[in-house]
């Protein structure tokens, strides 16, 4: 690029409006259809393992811990916000937010663990 133009470019730019939000000031408007942070909700969770055998990342875990029992770990760590383990769940366990600031200094924070207890049948 020539001086003249470079010049020219960069004064021009010191009086229009930014490229760029200010972040985390102002944010940008939510789009339709985001894939971000997964939600789960344990009272509704059967243990069927639909989610973890459709994980293509295998993020999910789910270990029997009992005859009626079992824990189920979700590593967000490792996630690719893909959705398939929420479009999987007959019953609705799992969500995708539109949630997306995961930064954590501890890798913990980014694992969700539950526990559940199947009822009997009456």
């Amino acid at each position: 690029m020539k001086p003249g133009r470079m010049l020219y470019q960069v004064l021009s730019s010191l009086f229009k409006k930014t490229a760029t939000l200010d972040y985390p000031h102002d944010k940008s408007q939510k789009i339709k259809g985001f894939r971000g942070r997964l939600k789960a909700y344990p009272q509704r969770c059967i243990g069927c393992k639909m989610c973890m055998r459709d994980c293509p990342s295998q993020a999910i875990i789910i270990k029997e811990v009992g005859s009626k029992q079992f824990e189920a770990q979700i590593d967000l760590s490792k996630c690719i916000y893909c959705g398939q383990c929420a479009d999987v769940c007959p019953k609705m366990a799992l969500e995708i937010t539109d949630e997306f600031e995961l930064a954590q200094f501890d890798p913990e924070k980014l694992k969700i663990v539950f526990h559940v207890e199947l009822k009997k049948n009456t």
